[in-house]
């Protein structure tokens, strides 16, 4: 008995991490017939300090997250995805990707990239993946890039 996942979630920030996320998600959702969520969360907070001399980098960011996800779209649909989603949020990555948007969309498999964070960061509040892994109520699977294995 094989298992199946039937709509798969994958978190998309622009990274070649994430990138090869999606090109997993892509693998996993053709041989399923999975329908595809693709997910990118715009985090205000990481921006804080360059907002105070920069009012426009919120709408920047939501260009640039529409942008992305138009581009990602469509390469999920030319490599054959039948029913792709797109969800633009804002908020902590870290809590919106496992606690909100998987269930949101009843995603049976979240995929991530393993990095994207920087070492500080991921040693003072962890990193993302990790965050997804431990409160995530469906399976994960955090992909690395050919140069992390």
């Amino acid at each position: 008995m094989g298992l199946t996942y039937k709509k798969v979630l994958v978190a998309v920030d622009g990274s070649r991490e994430s990138e090869w996320a999606l090109k997993k998600a892509i693998e996993v959702c053709r041989r399923n017939d999975a329908d595809l969520v693709i997910t990118h969360i715009i985090d205000l907070k990481q921006f804080a300090s360059i907002s105070a001399y920069d009012f426009n980098i919120s709408q920047r960011s939501e260009e640039y997250g529409e942008q992305l996800l138009a581009e990602y779209k469509n390469l999920a649909i030319d490599s054959g995805i039948k029913n792709v989603i797109t969800d633009l949020e804002y908020g902590s990555p870290k809590v919106k990707i496992a606690k909100e948007i998987a269930p949101k969309h009843n995603a049976e498999l979240i995929i991530c990239g393993a990095t994207g964070l920087n070492a500080v960061e991921r040693f003072l509040m962890g990193s993302v993946s990790e965050h997804i892994t431990r409160y995530a109520k469906c399976d994960v699977l955090v992909v690395r890039t050919e140069k992390n294995l």
